[in-house]
């Protein structure tokens, strides 16, 4: 028998018991008001939150905060887009978007971060050729923190789920912080209910 084979035999034998493993609470005790820490959080990641008083319309306020933008691509109902994202896509094409415009599953309150799954994205790479992220949430949808996010379905059914936090963020060793250096160079959120019988 060969010194591994000894090794492994005594490694088998010597298995600590099995035991369970903890329950972990959500802590969602004393959670701040969803809505205004989503929007603090955001905002210390880089992100801002366009108004949307009711009554405008959604095309022309993307207008006014993206006038040079050229190719807008909308995989929501709620804006008209000029560039189609279909399944199947090439993502290379992706990179002349100027603007993408999608709708949050949910939102995360403790870190302002936004959900999507390849349902929201269609083709992942959107949320990360596009120069500018526009991203509809119904404030409905917002939880405390990652503890009740992780609960949620969309962590167990989809194929793909992703956070965003914020444009793109890199730091040098020298603590110079630079947004949009990869991935979009701006994500901003708009308070937007979602239209009845729209998943």
């Amino acid at each position: 028998m060969s010194s591994r084979d000894i090794i492994l035999a005594q490694v088998r034998v010597n298995q600590p018991p099995a035991s369970d493993l903890p329950k972990v609470p959500l802590f969602a005790a004393d959670l701040p008001s969803p809505w205004p820490q989503f929007q603090a959080s955001l905002r210390r990641m880089g992100g801002q939150i366009l108004d949307c008083p009711d009554g405008v319309n959604l095309n022309a306020l993307l207008s006014q905060h993206f006038p040079q933008a050229k190719i807008i691509a909308s995989v929501v109902p709620e804006v008209t887009g000029n560039f189609s994202v279909l399944q199947g896509e090439d993502p290379h094409r992706l990179a002349e978007v100027d603007v993408a415009v999608v709708r949050a599953r949910f939102a995360v309150a403790e870190t302002g971060s936004v959900c999507f799954t390849e349902q929201e994205l269609v083709v992942n790479a959107l949320a990360y050729l596009a120069q500018h992220l526009v991203v509809l949430l119904d404030v409905n949808e917002i939880v405390g923190n990652l503890h009740q996010a992780y609960q949620r379905a969309e962590f167990q059914m989809a194929r793909y789920t992703v956070l965003h936090s914020g444009p793109s963020a890199t730091a040098d060793i020298e603590g110079t912080l630079v947004h949009g250096a990869q991935g979009v160079r701006s994500l901003s959120v708009i308070a937007y209910q979602r239209l009845p019988n729209v998943v």
